[in-house]
């Protein structure tokens, strides 16, 4: 045995001293491979999947590839496997309901109970998913073949006043927090609360929920935050803001986008921009009359439903009417080319370095030509097109997150715990 050792090292050593054949550079290692083949071997991330609202859906289920339906049913793991997404940030949200004890209460209560339900889709099939706590585990998660879960919420209206309910969810998990969702609420002023007569930024309390975060070590996400909002969290905040899903008003002016000032002021402080596929905020859509009409007749039918304040049974009700609305006469959809004109902008302000992607799958988001999660390759193939490079789209399809998760646990680490 001990001679067949010598003779594999002598071997060895011949192997070393003998010419090496020159290596082929970076740029034609590129070029040879496919835009699927450089797809497949990124670690691909979604800074904003909506999808656990379908976890206690009836009839949907993560391991079967359902029925795909633009906005709502998008991601599933048949369609992740097909579209190479790795996973991502799995959204705990609560819809804005009244700034009272009873509606905190009730809004904790289900935030918590859509956390349970995230971790019990990690725990019924850990051969194919698994919960993320840290970068570490994601780039781990990823490279053992499995789907990434970490945790965010979205709208911290169920905190109610009390900051220290936010470490309730960082122990759950959570390692990413938006304050502020379609209203404002008691941490700051929403970009699309048209029945508020203020133009300001974040609270007292809201500047706490940044401090909480940041002590942590937790992502601060400024997407549905007003400008001024924002710009708190990025004077505010120790470590980088990032907005989860978000688009460009040089593209299309809506309030839920942002300038172009406002985009390099989070490149400046080291944040991301994750780009939005919601049909309404990259373009000007126009319901037909008859959509109009019948959306009109079902506001009179349901004046005034609200998470929080109507009952179970009228919400259901309204929700099905929607429902059969929509299958009736469908909404009007944007397209994947518009969605591209906002990533390509974005991409030349302020570069690969802090632009990804967050679609607002299962929440609204989807457009003709990228209906759900399996048609991802597009994008890499279509920036691969636009000259963009493999590392590039390293930064772009999930490193620049991983990146921000990271100096936000760096920041942690350096505070001292109260």
């Amino acid at each position: 045995m001990r001679s067949l050792v010598l003779a594999a090292a002598a071997v060895a050593v011949l192997a070393a001293c003998a010419p090496k054949a020159a290596e082929p550079p970076v740029e034609a290692a590129q070029a040879a491979a496919t835009p699927a083949e450089i797809h497949d071997r990124l670690m691909v991330l979604d800074s904003h999947l909506d999808t656990p609202a379908n976890f206690s859906r009836p009839g949907f289920d993560i391991m079967q590839d359902n029925p795909t339906i633009l906005g709502e049913v998008q991601v599933d793991l048949p369609k992740m496997k097909r579209g190479g997404l790795d996973g991502g940030y799995w959204v705990i949200f609560t819809p804005q309901g009244p700034l009272t004890p009873q509606a905190y209460d009730a809004a904790l209560k289900a935030a918590l109970t859509r956390s349970d339900e995230i971790q019990a889709v990690a725990a019924a099939h850990p051969d194919e998913f698994e919960l993320a706590y840290s970068a570490d585990d994601a780039e781990r998660i990823a490279a053992e073949g499995k789907r990434v879960m970490l945790q965010s919420i979205e709208n911290s209206y169920p905190l109610g006043l009390d900051i220290s309910n936010l470490k309730t969810f960082y122990d759950r998990g959570v390692r990413m927090v938006g304050a502020i969702h379609f209203r404002d609420n008691q941490f700051g002023d929403s970009s699309t609360d048209l029945t508020s007569t203020k133009s300001g930024g974040l609270t007292p309390l809201g500047f706490e929920l940044i401090k909480e975060a940041n002590r942590l070590g937790m992502v601060v996400d400024g997407s549905h935050s007003s400008d001024a909002a924002v710009e708190d969290m990025i004077r505010t905040s120790t470590t980088p803001v990032i907005l989860t899903h978000t688009g460009l008003k040089a593209i299309f002016d809506h309030p839920r986008n942002i300038s172009d000032d406002l985009l390099r002021k989070i490149a400046e402080q080291g944040g991301v921009i994750q780009i939005n596929a919601y049909g309404g905020y990259l373009e000007q859509l126009e319901d037909s009359p008859e959509r109009a009409a019948a959306l009109e007749a079902l506001q009179a039918e349901f004046p005034g439903v609200e998470p929080f304040r109507t009952d179970a049974e009228t919400l259901a009700r309204y929700r099905e009417k929607s429902a059969e609305l929509d299958a009736k006469y469908p909404p009007p959809r944007s397209t994947f080319e518009k969605f591209m004109e906002h990533m390509n902008h974005a991409l030349e302000i302020v570069g690969p370095d802090h632009v990804g992607m967050g679609a607002d799958w299962d929440g609204g988001g989807g457009v003709e030509g990228m209906e759900d999660v399996s048609f991802l390759p597009k994008v890499t193939e279509r920036l691969l097109a636009e000259g963009y490079t493999e590392d590039d789209l390293r930064k772009i399809w999930g490193g620049n997150l991983m990146r921000v998760l990271r100096q936000a646990e760096e920041a942690r680490e350096a505070v001292p715990a109260q």
